[in-house]
């Protein structure tokens, strides 16, 4: 028995996925995926949702860090009453700052206090990259 071998025995009881439950052509054991292999519906939205192009974009350069609040907080208004799934808010890479920059973070912080404002990652590279992050709306109870 080569260490990889014992390496999977040691994964397999220490998590216990025998082998049988669902895991991917990597053996890639997904704790959300049901048995079968067969991801769930919302695993499914998820990804569409996060390779789709945005519905909207807010770019937010040149703003106060005040401005660009107000503005974020319009924006989601009108997005979530639109129906959009997804956004773009560009806040640049902060290249003229020094520092941390400072609608990046604010762009974080309004995400996380926006109660409809779901996952978010940063853009790709030809939708801004680092200066961009796009963001899924969430559905609230009693939408």
């Amino acid at each position: 028995m080569d260490f990889g071998d014992i390496l999977k025995k040691w994964e397999k009881q220490s998590t216990g996925n025998t082998g049988s439950g669902p895991e991917d052509a990597n053996g890639v054991y997904e704790k959300d995926t049901e048995a079968g292999g067969r991801r769930t519906s919302t695993q499914e939205k998820r990804r569409r949702l996060r390779n789709k192009k945005p519905d909207a974009e807010l770019d937010i350069h040149g703003l106060t860090r005040d401005e660009a609040w107000q503005a974020m907080d319009v924006f989601f208004g009108e997005a979530k009453e639109k129906g959009h799934e997804k956004v773009l808010i560009i806040h640049g890479k902060g290249n003229h700052t020094t520092g941390e920059s400072v609608l990046k973070r604010a762009v974080g912080e309004f995400i996380e206090h926006c109660p409809f404002a779901g996952e978010s990652g940063r853009g790709k590279a030809a939708a801004g990259g680092e200066g961009a992050t796009w963001v899924l709306l969430k559905e609230v109870p009693g939408d």
